[in-house]
């Protein structure tokens, strides 16, 4: 049976997967609404035009649709896509599993329906953490769920990517649906072959860290959901004079960032890299000792964790942060979002263990990450495979390989 991925636009996180996917689970095609980052775009988030660095589009089939929107962008809301299209698509379509990313645009809510009525079996794979719903307004929180109530009649398939996430749909009332664990992850062999290619003190060199120095790593726009300015301010709280902080981003906020540096004259112990492109960014993670996120509401996972991890970094991690109650274990910590008094204390923790424990995170770090994996999902896509041709377990299927 053919897989038919909706997705929004090329995301680097995911076309890794698609690539393995059509290698490891047969006749697989990726369905595109727009083809903005492909362009080299401006992102609000980066303030700047992103084009990256690794090839989107290689080794799995792939369509794209014409956008009708009247403000066309993935950037403009709900409205922002609308692929008519795909509806003509998927009555041509024989019977398949469409798996569709979300419900934030007209073109995912249409393909969700119309691809029920044309006897599709429609998966989602969304990301909304259960803990979040809880901090939104509850008026509007409510009417969002009514609504979702209603969409997920649609749906036989969650794709869940955490157990928050499948918290939140049982919270929606969908006991009775077929749950399949379809982990969020990053290309864990390509960084883990990369964590390989250097040293940490090759690493710590070329970005210029003294090193003795205890390597602090952020990685992520410089925006308000990812609260920077939080780790800034618990950085110099905690006042370990041999620790280096490396801010990995870029965005709106780093003119107040370069205010508070300053300001603090902490210029000596900080860096800010700018924009750093998916081919250079293993060289961070190695020289890095500790990985920190900070984010509150709208940081729905936090796929740098997962990167993180490939490199056997311990973990600081906001407990508003989605997979946080999924990929921080005995590798690390979890801190209250906003809490920066006790973020700066568990840097000093960290700053101040030993070698061989920070061996023992390390190690922890690898073995929770090999569970959110590629192969993980492909692995559980099959069993929906076979379930749907009448077969049980691991049964033998002719799944073909159908790269582009």
């Amino acid at each position: 049976m053919k897989i038919i991925i909706l997705n929004s636009h090329p995301i680097q996180y995911f076309t890794p997967l698609y690539k393995y996917g059509s290698a490891n689970s047969g006749d697989l095609e990726v369905w595109y609404c727009s083809d903005e980052s492909l362009k080299g775009n401006y992102d609000p988030g980066f303030s700047k035009k992103i084009k990256w660095d690794i090839d989107l589009l290689q080794g799995y089939n792939y369509r794209f649709f014409k956008n009708s929107s009247p403000k066309p962008s993935i950037h403009n809301g709900f409205f922002g896509l609308i692929n008519l299209g795909i509806i003509k698509a998927l009555f041509k379509e024989p019977k398949s599993i469409v798996i569709i990313h979300g419900w934030g645009y007209v073109t995912h809510v249409l393909t969700i329906i119309f691809a029920k009525m044309f006897g599709h079996e429609v998966a989602l794979r969304a990301e909304t953490p259960n803990k979040q719903e809880d901090l939104k307004p509850r008026l509007l929180t409510r009417l969002k769920h009514l609504y979702l109530r209603f969409l997920f009649l649609f749906v036989k398939t969650f794709l869940y990517i955490g157990q928050e996430n499948k918290q939140f749909y049982l919270r929606l009332g969908q006991k009775g649906k077929k749950f399949i664990f379809a982990p969020y992850s990053v290309d864990n062999e390509r960084f883990q072959q990369e964590s390989n290619q250097l040293s940490k003190s090759e690493a710590k060199a070329f970005l210029n860290i003294p090193q003795q120095s205890f390597a602090i790593l952020f990685c992520g726009k410089y925006i308000d959901k990812k609260r920077p300015l939080d780790l800034l301010k618990a950085f110099k709280l905690a006042n370990v004079t041999t620790s280096v902080l490396v801010l990995l981003g870029e965005g709106e906020l780093r003119q107040e960032i370069e205010e508070y540096i300053q300001n603090q004259q902490l210029q000596n112990n900080v860096i800010l890299t700018g924009f750093i492109n998916q081919s250079d960014l293993y060289k961070y993670y190695k020289a890095a000792d500790v990985f920190v996120m900070c984010s509150g509401l709208g940081e729905t996972w936090g796929l740098s964790v997962n990167e993180a991890m490939n490199f056997g970094l311990p973990l600081i991690i906001s407990d508003t942060t989605g997979c946080a109650s999924d990929l921080v274990k005995s590798n690390g910590y979890i801190f209250p979002t906003g809490d920066i008094a006790k973020l700066a204390y568990f840097i000093q923790k960290m700053s101040n263990s030993n070698i061989e424990k920070r061996m023992v995170m390390a190690a922890e770090s690898l073995r929770i990450i090999n569970n959110y994996s590629f192969q993980v999902i492909i692995e559980n896509l099959k069993k929906l495979i076979n379930t749907n041709n009448g077969c049980e377990g691991d049964s033998n299927i002719n799944l073909k390989s159908n790269k582009q």
